[in-house]
C-alpha cells in the first residue's frame, strides 16, 4: 500500500511512500533509539562513577575527623590520667605521714570502717 507524504508548511505532496521506506525509516528509528539508549547506559554509568567518587570522598573526610576525634580522646585521657596519678601520689603521701605520726589512731579508724563495711555487707 503507497501513501503519499505531505509538507504541511508549503502545502505540497510528494512522491509517495513504499513499503521499503518505511522499512527504512523503521530501522533507521530502531538504530536511532538503540544508540539512545547506548548513550542514556553511558550516562547512568558515568553519574554512577561520580557518585562514587564522591563516597569515597565523604568516607575519606570521615575517616579523617573520626581519627582526629580519637587522637583528642586519647589526648585528653593522657592527660586525665597523669592528673589522676599526681593526685593520687600527692593524697597517699599525705596518708602515709599521718599514719606514720599517729599509728594507733590509723588502726583504730580501720577497724572501724571495717565493722561499717562488714555489718552492711552482711546484713546485720
Amino acid at each position: 500500500m503507497a501513501t503519499t507524504r505531505s509538507n504541511s508548511k508549503t502545502g505540497t505532496t510528494t512522491q509517495p511512500m513504499t513499503t521499503s521506506d518505511i522499512d527504512r525509516r523503521m530501522d533507521a528509528l530502531r538504530s536511532d533509539i538503540g544508540t539512545l539508549q547506548d548513550d542514556v547506559k553511558g550516562l547512568a554509568t558515568d553519574a554512577q562513577g561520580v557518585a562514587t567518587d564522591q563516597a569515597r570522598s565523604a568516607l575519606r573526610a570521615a575517616e579523617a575527623v573520626a581519627l582526629r576525634a580519637l587522637k583528642l580522646a586519647e589526648d585528653t585521657a593522657s592527660g586525665m590520667r597523669n592528673s589522676a596519678d599526681a593526685w593520687t601520689q600527692d593524697n597517699l603521701d599525705s596518708a602515709r605521714s599521718t599514719i606514720r605520726t599517729q599509728p594507733i589512731s590509723a588502726v583504730l579508724l580501720s577497724l572501724g570502717i571495717g565493722a561499717v563495711l562488714g555489718s552492711l555487707f552482711l546484713g546485720r
